[in-house]
Parts: C-alpha cells; structure tokens; sequence
C-alpha cells in the first residue's frame, strides 16, 4: 500500500510537469499545446480518482 501512495503523488508531479511545458510553450512560442494541456488535466483527475478510491478501499477493510 506504501508504493501507491507514492504513485498517487507521481500524478501530480506529471500535472506540473506538463501544466509548466504548456505554459512555457504558449509564452515563448504562442502555441497552446493541447496535448500537454489534455495530459496535465487526466494526471490530475487520476490522482483523485484513484485518492477517493484507496479511501473507499480503506474504509471497506476497517470495517
């Protein structure tokens, strides 16, 4: 259980990584990178997808 938490905050850190490319694109170059843009949004959705699932998952085996 340790090792996914550790991949739940990696998602976060590939959501900056990609937020900071399209950012830097766009200001530098003008360009909006929508891949960058639609792959920074779906790390951030599985980070809280898969958070609000190992609670459940906790909860589930507490009980």
């Amino acid at each position: 259980m340790k090792y996914s938490k550790i991949f739940l905050y990696a998602y976060l850190v590939f959501a900056i990584y990609f937020s900071y490319t399209a950012i830097t694109r766009y200001s530098t170059q003008g360009i909006i990178d929508y891949p960058s843009i639609l792959l920074a949004a779906t790390a951030i959705f599985v980070f809280f997808f898969r958070k609000n699932f190992m609670k459940k998952f906790d909860n589930k085996n507490k009980s």
